[in-house]
């Protein structure tokens, strides 16, 4: 069930404003500990109104953009969805929120995205007042020649009645019903709601059977990596290398919303300006020496991509701001000798960065 879109000012607090996780994630889960029994009568008298309202109020201090859901619960009877619906600005702020949650019982557990259900398709979505029930949804469904994701177009008869806006609201609740909210930007590409029933369209319920034969078929082998090696040029037309991450997908590591760049310039090149002669088996020594640092840090930083052109690698890294990567990247970095290396650390918890080598 979806609760509450908020309008900006709505309870007196204003739609902006970044609010540090340190900050409103321990807040939340005190006034959760010192509410549960008022929430708790709430939903056992099944006011789910009264209920709303307190949560709502409480999920705004964590951010206002950030969205919830009461559902059903996997063992619990009820689960809290505190997601960021899509935004991939605030996946690690709702991930710390769940990761800091209390441990689940029987009356509730706690989720920082929408799960699927199995029963997703005997649901109904409400959007703006209007009802529309799930077993009614078509999808058509394609998979682009060696892509690895699934493009599809959704058709509800009500769709007809609805603006653009709300078609595609109700169709991104209902596909993170489906598959959950995780596996869809995982798997699901371009998303497109229409108000005529596509030709090959199959019944809703079909599309985690489709994600799954996709899934399989993509799987790398068992604790092996898979890296995509591209050509190109630069702006300026110098010749550019790169080696990403493949698949390389922020939804994979939600809590690395750091970005950590080391730009190491060599000595050796080619005619292209691309690295040559000794420049080579020093790079190749550098990056060992930074897997073999990242593999200690496994659980809070990755390389993503390297891009060489013009005398310069670049090294992408994305890390857990919790941890301490930046600072090894630093040390790291003061070891090389064919010029002065730079580290520069952001946030960037969408990945913005590396956009062009997403998967």
């Amino acid at each position: 069930m979806r609760l509450f879109e908020r309008k900006d000012g709505e309870d007196g607090i204003p739609r902006h404003g970044k609010v540090r996780p340190d900050d409103g994630v321990p807040a939340f889960w005190a006034w959760w500990e010192e509410t549960r029994p008022r929430i708790d009568s709430l939903v056992a008298a099944d006011d789910i109104i009264g209920m709303g309202e307190l949560v709502d109020r409480a999920v705004l201090t964590l951010h206002p953009d950030l969205k919830w859901e009461l559902a059903p619960g996997k063992e619990a009877a009820h689960a809290l969805v505190v997601t960021a619906a899509g935004d991939a600005e605030l996946r690690p702020l709702a991930h710390r929120w769940a990761a800091a949650a209390p441990e689940g019982d029987l009356l509730w557990e706690f989720h920082p995205s929408r799960q699927a259900d199995p029963r997703a398709t005997e649901r109904t979505v409400n959007v703006d007042g209007d009802l529309l029930k799930l077993d009614k949804l078509t999808l058509g469904l394609r998979v682009p020649r060696d892509g690895s994701r699934v493009d599809v177009s959704a058709y509800h008869p009500a769709f007809a009645d609805l603006d653009a806006d709300d078609r595609m609201d109700a169709t991104l609740i209902a596909l993170d019903w489906l598959l959950g909210e995780d596996e869809v930007a995982r798997w699901v590409g371009e998303i497109m709601p229409v108000t005529f029933e596509p030709i090959d369209a199959v019944a809703a319920a079909h599309l985690p059977a489709v994600v799954a034969d996709l899934a399989a078929d993509l799987a790398p082998a068992a604790g092996e990596e898979q890296w995509a090696l591209l050509e190109g040029q630069t702006g300026g037309g110098a010749p550019l290398t790169a080696t990403a991450r493949h698949p390389l997908r922020p939804v994979d590591h939600p809590l690395f919303d750091q970005h950590v760049q080391i730009a190491v310039p060599y000595r050796h090149r080619d005619e292209g300006g691309l690295p040559a002669g000794d420049s080579v088996t020093a790079l190749r020594a550098f990056e060992e020496r930074l897997s073999a640092g990242l593999l200690d840090r496994r659980e809070t930083a990755l390389l993503a991509v390297h891009v060489s052109a013009e005398g310069l690698r670049v090294f992408h890294v994305y890390a857990d701001s919790e941890g301490d990567a930046a600072a090894w990247a630093k040390e790291l970095a003061k070891g090389w000798d064919e010029g002065k290396a730079r580290v520069t650390v952001a946030d960037d918890p969408a990945w913005t960065a590396v956009a062009p080598f997403l998967t």
